[in-house]
């Protein structure tokens, strides 16, 4: 089984380059399941919309996962109930709209795609360890992908490394830049830092330059504002499982910019 991810979705260039390139990697790396990160997809760079949502569905992803981001488009809770490939993270609190992992049919297999959020200078979340210690038996399969959207590296790699061998892959999001670790571990879990950001690359995370660097600069609150001209960037990974045991064989990064043009 062939899965392609693709890192956080950031406004309309994110939006654009999803468009333009995502039927192009299906077509020379042939996925049997694509996921997308679509927390930061609007273009004001926070939640998604039911268009966008619908967008990405049609340019080819059959999952779309989310992060700290999720409700901050309110438009989301009028059609989260209907979205049956959207997932939020599973460790949400309380009684949260929506759902934490979907399953993908895969010829004779199912895929069970989770999304978990770390707590680590991040909102009050319920434990992600304990959240997927508790899903294991309700996903079963033997194949299982999670978007653990978190700030530090520390956490990502220690959740990872848990449920290494028990998970088919674990790839991070949230941080935006793409680091250079993929790898799989021990037990054949496929597990990458972060997967890196789709969206403005003449950017600092996707935002406006100027307005970050007055931030850090003089320490007053500034209004982030997405950058919504200029070159595109698309990141993310190409993961591959044996069919049989679900373990992963391979994992690859995937980087499409100006540095780093497409070949197909």
């Amino acid at each position: 089984m062939r899965i392609l991810f693709v890192g956080d979705v950031v406004g309309n260039i994110g939006v654009d380059m999803i468009h333009e390139y995502l039927p192009q990697l299906k077509r020379d790396l042939k996925p049997q399941v694509t996921i997308v990160n679509g927390e930061n997809s609007t273009p004001v760079g926070r939640g998604i919309s039911q268009s966008i949502y619908k967008q990405l569905l049609k340019d080819g992803a059959d999952v779309v996962t989310m992060g700290n981001h999720t409700w901050d488009n309110a438009e989301l809770y009028d059609f989260i109930g209907g979205a049956n490939r959207l997932v939020r993270p599973a460790n949400f609190p309380g009684d949260t709209p929506g759902q934490g992992w979907t399953k993908v049919k895969v010829n004779q297999q199912v895929l069970a795609v989770v999304n978990m959020q770390g707590r680590v200078f991040m909102n009050p979340m319920d434990d992600p360890f304990a959240k997927m210690k508790e899903l294991l038996p309700k996903l079963d399969t033997d194949f299982v992908f999670v978007d653990f959207h978190a700030e530090t590296t520390s956490e990502k790699r220690a959740f990872a490394m848990r449920y290494a061998g028990k998970v088919s892959a674990v790839v991070g999001t949230h941080t935006h830049v793409q680091t250079s670790d993929a790898q799989v571990l021990r037990g054949g879990t496929a597990f990458m830092t972060e997967a890196g950001m789709t969206g403005p690359a003449d950017s600092v995370l996707g935002m406006q330059a100027d307005s970050v660097i007055e931030r850090f600069e003089n320490q007053r609150p500034t209004r982030y504002t997405v950058q919504e001209v200029g070159p595109g960037i698309l990141s993310g990974a190409v993961i591959d499982l044996n069919d049989k045991t679900g373990h992963a064989a391979s994992i690859k990064p995937i980087l499409i910019s100006p540095q780093h043009p497409y070949q197909s």
